[in-house]
């Protein structure tokens, strides 16, 4: 079941089954990536562009992302 979060202008998409846990979210971004809390993930705490940036270097391709236009 894939999730999804959204701050108005992308959605990150999230596949918990292509999940390697390497980590790359939480150390890039861990004002966003929290896996102690619920939600895991809050995209309100970065920029669109520094979502976009870490997305594109997810190792498994479990994050992904698109645009709200």
């Amino acid at each position: 079941m894939n999730k999804e979060y959204s701050n108005g202008e992308i959605t990150v998409v999230w596949q918990p089954g292509k999940c390697q846990h390497a980590g790359v979210c939480v150390k890039t971004l861990p004002q966003v990536y929290n896996p102690k809390a619920k939600p895991w993930i809050k995209v309100e705490n970065a920029t669109t562009q520094e979502l976009k940036n870490q997305i594109d270097n997810c190792p498994s391709g479990a994050l992904s992302y698109y645009t709200n236009d």
